[in-house]
C-alpha cells in the first residue's frame, strides 16, 4: 500500500528547478532508496513530501492530500530525520530523544512515564544510550546522528523519511542503522531514505528512486535501478568486475 505518493510535484527555488515533475509513491513496509548526485533534489524531496517547501503538482500522505494535514497529526505519522551532524544543540541527548514525542502530548502537558520509554528504548536501539545524559554539544558528529535517529524512531511514526543518516556513522552503525531501518520496515513503516553509497543503497533497499538534476532518471529494483546505462549517464562510474550493486566497486569514467 502506498503511504507517500507523489504525482507531477515541481518544485522552484527561484529561478531554478529543484524538483521536476517527480512522479513516485513510498510504499509501507518497504525501504525506498532515493540516490543521486549532489544537487540532484533528494532532500527536496523529502522536504516537499512534508509541506516544508512549497510545491506545485500533487502530494498525498496516506490518501489524503498534503494540504489537508493538520501540522501535529502529520508529525505524528511522518518522522523526519534531516541531515543532523552539525546539530550542537546545549541539550543533552534525551531531552533531544524526547522531542519526538511532542507530536504525542497534548499542548502544554508533560511527558508521561510511556513517553520517556520510548526515549530510552529508541536510544537503546540507535547505540546511544551511553551518552543520553550528555549534551549535543558535547558529542561528536556520528553520536549527534545516533541521537537524531532515535529522536526518529522515538515518534513511532508510521511513514519514516530519513536523510543521508549514515553521512556521519561509521561502517559498524552505519549497517545497525540500515539494520533497524529494515526492522522498521518490516512491522509496516513507509521508509525512504537519501543515501550517497550506492552499494548499501543497492544491498538494503527494495527499491531505488534515481534523481538527476531534479528528475527521475530511473526507478524499481536496485538491480534495475542501478544499470550499467544509469551508471554512467548519472553518476559517471562504471561497475567493476562482479555485480557492483551487490557489493562495492566503481571507477570513474
Amino acid at each position: 500500500m502506498n503511504a507517500v505518493v507523489f504525482e507531477n510535484v515541481l518544485v522552484r527555488f527561484g529561478g531554478r528547478v529543484a524538483l521536476d515533475r517527480a512522479s513516485l509513491n513510498i510504499r509501507k513496509g518497504e525501504i525506498t532508496g532515493i540516490v543521486g548526485p549532489n544537487g540532484a533534489g533528494k532532500t527536496t524531496l523529502l522536504r516537499a513530501a512534508l509541506g516544508l517547501v512549497p510545491a506545485g503538482g500533487s502530494i498525498r500522505i496516506l490518501n489524503e492530500p498534503l494540504g489537508r494535514w493538520p501540522r501535529r497529526m502529520l508529525a505524528r505519522v511522518c518522522a523526519y530525520l534531516p541531515q543532523g551532524g552539525e546539530a550542537r544543540w546545549p541539550m543533552t541527548a534525551f531531552d533531544v530523544v524526547m522531542l519526538g514525542r511532542l507530536p504525542h502530548l497534548k499542548p502544554f502537558a508533560a511527558p508521561a512515564p510511556a513517553d520517556a520509554a520510548a526515549a530510552l528504548t529508541a536510544l537503546a536501539r540507535c547505540d546511544a544510550e551511553s551518552f543520553a545524559g550528555r549534551r549535543m554539544d558535547e558529542l561528536s558528529s556520528g553520536e549527534r546522528a545516533r541521537v537524531l535517529a532515535a529522536r526518529a524512531l522515538a515518534t513511532g511514526a508510521g511513514i519514516l523519511l530519513a536523510d543521508e543518516p549514515a553521512a556521519f556513522l561509521d561502517p559498524a552503525h552505519q549497517l545497525k542503522l540500515l539494520r533497524l531501518l529494515r526492522e522498521e520496515a518490516a512491522r509496516g513503516v513507509a521508509v525512504a531514505v537519501t543515501l550517497h553509497d550506492l552499494s548499501l543503497a543497492a544491498r538494503h533497499c527494495d527499491r531505488l528512486i534515481v534523481l538527476e538534476g531534479g528528475r527521475i532518471a530511473a526507478a524499481g529494483e536496485p538491480a534495475a535501478a542501478l544499470s550499467d546505462e544509469v551508471l554512467a549517464k548519472v553518476f559517471s562510474v562504471v561497475a567493476m568486475p562482479g555485480d557492483v550493486r551487490m557489493s562495492a566497486g566503481f571507477k570513474l569514467i
